[in-house]
């Protein structure tokens, strides 16, 4: 890895938005990736499908991150929208990041089967959902933090040998 890997969090809630809610899925994720990635930006926007994709196309075009980590709005509910913003934003989709992490969510509880998370690229920036809950977003950062470097390595072209 030639330079640190540069990281966005976008909250989702429209509680968090208004002041109404302290958020503490953000501090959950920067606390995980403490020593594997350095957070350059947060935000926390109200669950709007337009508010979360220009967030998202500003941090992967103006500020060029190599991720952004998304947190809350992807559930069932009429205001969760976080996914269809994602989609929205993304050229690719990276479907195995959030099958496994449902996977492996679904090991703790079987509500993790109502998660519509989506993982994809734009550009050289990959876009992750992230659940709202901090105990969530630490179980799925668990199973995607130890393939993060090699999928970073890869979206800036510096990784070319993918077989083990």
């Amino acid at each position: 890895m030639t330079e640190a890997i540069r990281v966005a969090l976008l909250i989702s809630s429209d509680k968090g938005a208004k002041g109404e809610r302290e958020d503490l899925s953000g501090p959950a994720i920067a606390e995980k990736l403490q020593g594997l990635a350095e957070v350059v930006a947060t935000a926390i926007v109200a669950d709007n499908k337009d508010l979360i994709l220009e967030k998202l196309i500003y941090f992967a075009d103006r500020l060029k991150v190599d991720i952004v980590f998304t947190s809350g709005g992807t559930g069932l509910a009429p205001r969760d929208v976080t996914p269809e913003a994602t989609l929205l934003a993304c050229e690719r989709i990276v479907p195995g990041i959030t099958d496994a992490m449902r996977l492996k969510s679904f090991e703790v509880t079987d509500r993790a089967m109502l998660s519509r998370a989506v993982a994809g690229t734009r550009g050289k920036t990959l876009i992750i959902n992230l659940p709202g809950s901090p105990k969530a977003v630490k179980e799925c950062l668990d199973v995607f933090l130890p393939v993060m470097e090699h999928a970073v390595e890869t979206l800036r072209g510096e990784a070319y040998e993918c077989a083990r």
